[in-house]
């Protein structure tokens, strides 16, 4: 492998990675999708950039942009959404319901093998759908 950003893993290695590491992937994945979200919708500082970054990567925010985004899955990512949803988890971050948070990991784990599965088009079109509406502006 020698393109780092052109990772395409075959299903059996998918299914060999834990929910966990693909949240793991997944989380940083969604947090540069946002951050780029950010940059091209207007915030002109650094500290407002990251302010308005970390609002969208919260765990209340990541539940909120899987409410929209669900019915939007198909069953296979319905069932990878749910394999990290419902792995077990040792801490609940402060400010965050174990609700949110589950929620958070089913759509940072989807995130992830999302992208190491190399399914580019289809980060995008979920990550629009959970932007749609943002700051009162449709993506």
């Amino acid at each position: 492998m020698n393109d780092c950003f052109d990772i395409k893993l075959s299903e059996a290695e998918l299914r060999d990675i834990s929910s966990l590491a693909l949240a793991h992937v997944g989380d940083a994945v969604y947090e540069l999708l946002v951050r780029a979200y950010v940059c091209r919708h207007g915030e002109v500082t650094s500290n407002a950039m990251h302010r308005a970054s970390v609002s969208f990567v919260s765990a209340g925010a990541q539940a909120h942009a899987m409410t929209k985004i669900e019915p939007l899955l198909t069953p296979e990512e319905q069932t990878v959404y749910k394999r990290g949803r419902n792995a077990h988890v040792n801490s609940v971050p402060h400010g965050s319901t174990v609700g949110e948070y589950h929620s958070a990991t089913g759509l940072e784990t989807l995130f992830g093998w999302l992208y190491l599965s190399g399914r580019r088009e289809r980060i995008g079109e979920l990550f629009f759908a959970a932007m749609d509406g943002v700051n009162g502006n449709a993506t």
